[in-house]
């Protein structure tokens, strides 16, 4: 059963993060910097919460504040927030992000952020995957 680790590999090593006195427009410029579409906002080491695109367009947009001037920690979300483990499956991944409509999870590891795992990046392990599994049995077949 493959798992999130394998996922981590494949990605950069930097994390990007904000702290949490940011605004909300630092935070759109860093992820717009990075082509980032979620990032993580940090009390010193520890996960205060998530900001995303998603959390822009409802939280700010649609509801009249301004970019420049709301901190992020009024938009963030930090309360039921999911988080995954490295050691965790890729199908238990999938299976929390579809059930609690999700795009992003940050992964710890124990009270430390390993990393951020996206919808994105689990589908382009799962062809990658699906297209190493077919290289095999083509040259199986072919042997």
């Amino acid at each position: 059963m493959k798992k999130i680790s394998e996922i981590l590999r494949q990605k950069p090593s930097r994390l990007i993060s904000v702290p949490r006195e940011v605004t909300v427009y630092e935070a759109l410029q860093i992820m717009m910097d990075h082509n980032i579409s979620a990032i993580l906002v940090m009390d010193q080491d520890r996960l205060a919460g998530i900001f995303t695109e998603r959390d822009y367009a409802r939280k700010v947009v649609l509801l009249g504040k301004t970019s420049k001037t709301t901190p992020i920690t009024e938009v963030m979300t930090s309360t039921g927030l999911y988080v995954i483990s490295p050691d965790d499956s890729i199908e238990k991944c999938m299976e929390m992000m579809s059930s609690k409509h999700i795009r992003h999870l940050p992964v710890m590891e124990g009270d430390k952020v390993t990393g951020i795992v996206s919808i994105g990046d689990v589908v382009k392990f799962i062809i990658e995957d699906q297209k190493h599994i077919i290289r095999e049995l083509e040259n199986y077949i072919s042997t």
